[in-house]
């Protein structure tokens, strides 16, 4: 069965990213676009991306039968260097939210100060009944199917939800067969065994406790067991936030995964509510907690609220219910527009996914960089290099938005969006 991959027109795409958050996603860039006074030509090589391939991907499955799954890689932008961005296996997976998520890699990579453009990718396919094989078969032929659109020089993916370490073994083994040697630069988030990094697993979660401090040294919120911190997700994001903030001395009171959640407002045991899901991979159950949905975490009585689920969670039907003083954005495009837009009119203090979120990007810098170098770091430089990246940048952002009187979004995109335009002007466009 012959399998055809698209590399998509622009007019054809015009049709096509039209999706909520391609549109959030593109509002925001508006926004900060006007605040740096953007050179117009250069926000209208932004709003599009640069490069994107559509694949069908057949995958034979364990009874026989033969299915075909759309898979999708999108490059934003390479002007500051080989594009980086996660590949989802997920069934709301699309060109429109793939591309907003590349354009979002983009300026994060830009924001941490990263030699990086934007990309991202996925299958749309719900991961969660796929058993191992079907799995592997389905990376294998996705990977070979954009064999050609990616590499350590070009376009280095990542894992993200529905992927795993595992997935980015297989990914790098099929890029590998295909070239004739080993090839452990073509992907991050690998494990450690064939050149991943230490601490990578952690990162992102990690990287937004960083900036929560941070936001909370601001804000003058004392760092104790009297803060309370709900996190939506406990997939590796959520996971390693609430782990985070349980060391930091901080009272996690309610998490959730996809299937529901768990509260205690005197606090949750989160060492032993990770055990309990690395054996159930579920919080149902678990019995000493009270049960709580996705929507109710959401609104739920905390001072800091990390989303770190999917998209557009908090927006018009229940921004006026949020009772946090702060919110770390773990989860991409979490928060619409338009309910960011009221939070901060009600004086929640929003960190964007693209500095919140950001640790991922940089410790896949750092394994990327170990990969090409063959020379690895301790898990300690590691996390001492995340740290003091994600502690500059939010101290960067921070000054631009007391200068301009802006929100943080506005200013983490407004710094971003000046760091990419300056590099596509000195570059110039090409041909003239």
């Amino acid at each position: 069965m012959q399998c055809q991959s698209v590399d998509l027109r622009m007019d054809v795409m015009e049709k096509l990213i039209d999706g909520h958050l391609y549109q959030n996603t593109l509002a925001a860039l508006n926004e900060a676009a006007a605040l740096v006074k953007l050179d117009p030509n250069i926000l209208e090589r932004l709003k599009k991306p640069k490069k994107a391939i559509m694949v069908s991907v057949p995958t034979r499955m364990d009874d026989g039968t033969v299915k075909v799954f759309d898979g999708y890689r999108v490059q934003h932008s390479s002007t500051l260097g080989p594009c980086k961005g996660g590949i989802r296996y997920h069934e709301s997976v699309n060109l429109s939210e793939v591309s907003a998520l590349a354009m979002l890699m983009t300026f994060k990579c830009a924001l941490a100060g990263l030699p990086l453009g934007g990309a991202k990718g996925g299958v749309r396919v719900n991961a969660s009944k796929l058993s191992r094989s079907e799995k592997q078969r389905l990376t294998r032929r996705y990977t070979s199917e954009i064999s050609s659109f990616i590499g350590p020089e070009k376009d280095i993916p990542a894992p993200d939800i529905g992927t795993d370490a595992q997935t980015m073994a297989w990914i790098m083994d099929t890029y590998s067969q295909e070239q004739g040697h080993a090839v452990p630069g073509v992907v991050t988030g690998k494990p450690i065994e064939i050149g991943g990094s230490l601490g990578r697993s952690t990162s992102t979660g990690r990287g937004v406790i960083y900036t929560v401090e941070e936001a909370c040294n601001y804000l003058k919120i004392k760092q104790d067991f009297n803060v309370k911190v709900a996190v939506q997700g406990f997939g590796e994001v959520g996971a390693a936030a609430a782990t985070c903030a349980h060391e930091l001395g901080l009272c996690v009171t309610a998490i959730s995964d996809v299937n529901g959640g768990l509260i205690n407002e005197k606090g949750l045991n989160v060492t032993a509510i990770k055990d309990y899901y690395s054996k159930n991979k579920t919080l149902k159950g678990y019995k000493e907690a009270d049960a709580i949905t996705n929507d109710e975490i959401l609104v739920s009585k905390c001072d800091i609220l990390v989303p770190a689920a999917v998209d557009g969670v908090i927006n018009e039907n229940n921004a006026k219910k949020i009772r946090a003083k702060l919110i770390a954005e773990g989860a991409n495009g979490p928060v619409t527009l338009q309910a960011h837009h009221e939070l901060v009119g009600n004086g929640v203090f929003v960190i964007p996914d693209i500095l919140a979120n950001a640790g991922g990007v940089i410790v896949s810098y750092f394994e990327w960089v170990q990969d090409l170098q063959n020379f690895f770091w301790s898990e300690k430089e590691i996390n001492s290099r995340l740290r003091e990246i994600m502690t500059s940048t939010f101290r960067t952002v921070l000054d631009h938005s007391l200068a301009e009187k802006a929100d943080m979004r506005k200013a983490a995109l407004g710094t971003a969006v000046k760091r990419v335009s300056a590099a596509m002007l000195l570059r110039g466009l090409y041909p003239q």
